[in-house]
């Protein structure tokens, strides 16, 4: 059965890296596509004004089919009133993007697409998608959590303006960037024109279509960073073994205190980043209730500071894979297809998150095996 649900994309990055370029050519090319844009205010994102069809409100109209509305009210009754604008038969848009700028934490805008049911019923998140600024993000996520948070937990990165970095100096950058999110795969790009394709449609809250995992990649020696794999893992089916365990959210605009623990200035170079990712892997197969028990118990009391986790389980007595993710304290997790005849079947998850205690992660991990 096709998922006849509008996608949606969460478009994050700090001031600056480009957001507004990308948002204003989806909202004017011709791409025969018809988008809804959720933006902050207007005045950011400093859209023409001769583009505008017809102001309905917050709604505006653009001449190419696309629209765009400001998210000033609570995100579920902005996407509620888009999908009020639904053609018979048809979804009203291809895509929904919504833009999170003066969000500290995309985690909060995610979690809606999983708590609400009326929004659940009508669209799918389908991707974080991070902008960062090539020639100024070191800087950013020197001082700033919020920037570290954005780019922990995106499904893709696009790195932008690298006409104004050196080879060198976007090595580096992507370096860092890997450490703190070894799951995403980064596009460089120039004035944010990056094929719509690498920013919608990615399918990275896809259970089925959930990114492979390469477990050696994420605490690589002396930071030389691998290169992620960007495999699919093929289409599932039989989703009988759903379960989605909501165990509470947290609220958009919530200021936390920024708290330094004493170590974090003092890792030299590490640059003393609070988040990275921890890779976890285990060959011999998992126990299924100890594992689901255990993340739940992990995820219950370290949710704020797990942002992304995602795995593939290799469960005893069990032909199928179990495939989880979470978000926050979200956790979604399903039995997937087969294990091939020929695959090595194997556990691997990786967990970004923030001052996450990897000895003690991977050994509640390897405590799974059955």
């Amino acid at each position: 059965m096709t998922d006849t649900r509008t996608p949606v994309t969460v478009l994050t990055g700090y001031l600056g890296a480009g957001k507004t370029t990308l948002l204003n050519r989806i909202l004017t090319e011709d791409h025969g596509k018809r988008y809804a844009v959720i933006v902050n205010e207007f005045g950011e994102i400093g859209i023409d004004n001769d583009l505008v069809v017809g102001a309905d409100e917050d709604v505006f109209e653009m001449n190419n089919g696309c629209v765009c509305c400001t998210v000033r009210g609570d995100l579920i009754r902005v996407v509620a009133g888009l999908m009020k604008r639904q053609r018979p038969g048809k979804p009203a848009f291809d895509a929904i993007i919504v833009e999170t700028t003066g969000l500290a934490d995309p985690g909060p805008v995610a979690q809606t697409f999983f708590v609400d049911e009326d929004v659940k019923a009508k669209t799918r998140l389908d991707s974080v998608t991070a902008l960062v600024d090539a020639k100024h993000v070191m800087a950013r996520l020197d001082d700033s959590k919020e920037a570290r948070e954005q780019v922990a937990f995106a499904d893709r990165i696009i790195l932008n303006k690298t006409d104004l970095a050196s080879e060198g100096e976007l090595v580096a950058v992507e370096q860092r960037l890997r450490k703190l999110n070894p799951l995403a795969p980064i596009t460089r790009a120039m004035r944010a024109n990056v094929p719509l394709d690498q920013v919608l449609g990615l399918g990275g809250f896809d259970l089925e279509r959930i990114l492979d995992i390469n477990p050696e990649f994420a605490n690589p020696p002396h930071g030389e960073a691998g290169h992620v794999h960007d495999e699919h893992c093929g289409h599932g089916h039989d989703h009988d073994h759903d379960h989605d365990h909501h165990h509470g959210h947290h609220h958009p605009h919530v200021d936390r205190v920024d708290s330094v623990d004493g170590v974090s200035g003092a890792r030299g170079h590490d640059h003393g980043d609070d988040i990275r990712g921890i890779s976890l892997s285990l060959d011999r197969p998992m126990n299924g209730a100890k594992f689901t028990a255990w993340l739940d118990r992990l995820l219950g009391e370290q949710g704020q500071n797990i942002l992304r986790a995602k795995g593939i389980i290799d469960v005893q007595g069990e032909d199928r894979r179990l495939v989880f993710q979470a978000v926050h304290m979200i956790l979604e997790g399903e039995l997937q297809r087969d294990w091939g005849v020929k695959e090595r079947r194997w556990s691997r998850a990786v967990f970004i998150g923030r001052d996450l205690d990897e000895a003690a992660l991977k050994a509640g991990f390897e405590g799974c095996a059955a």
